[in-house]
């Protein structure tokens, strides 16, 4: 799967099982990232999308149990680490602030490489940087 994560400058997912922040333009460049494939996302993530996009998500309480070898999964509240093992990407978006959290997440040093880093503006971020990290090959 190719997980999808929004991380502050601490590496903070979540606060008291709720996201730290929202960004109208990261959603819809998650939604272009994804293009055709499935993405997975939680029925409290699936409130961010509009239901136009509805064709394309796939809305599961254990959406990271769920998705598949080419399926996307943003996961925002759930902890993925156990999930590593069946990722081949991570697509990591930092909202370049730091934000109260509770649940964190951190890549581990070894076994990924970064593939590509961009920064853009969002709707109420002025900067948000992307970057994608693929599994390396043993």
């Amino acid at each position: 799967m190719k997980l999808i994560l929004c991380v502050d400058d601490k590496g903070g997912l979540a606060f008291n099982h709720r996201r730290q922040s929202r960004d109208r333009v990261l959603n819809e460049r998650i939604l272009m990232h994804c293009g055709m494939h499935r993405l997975w996302i939680s029925p409290y993530t699936a409130k961010l999308f509009g239901e136009d996009t509805a064709v394309r998500l796939f809305i599961a309480e254990d959406c990271l149990e769920r998705a598949e070898e080419d399926d996307y999964c943003f996961a925002e509240v759930h902890n993925p680490a156990p999930y590593l093992n069946r990722v081949q990407q991570v697509i990591l978006y930092h909202w370049n602030r730091v934000y109260p959290a509770d649940r964190y997440f951190t890549l581990p040093e070894t076994g990924w490489k970064k593939q590509s880093e961009t920064e853009f503006a969002g709707s109420s971020h002025e900067k948000i940087t992307e970057e994608v990290f693929v599994k390396c090959e043993n």
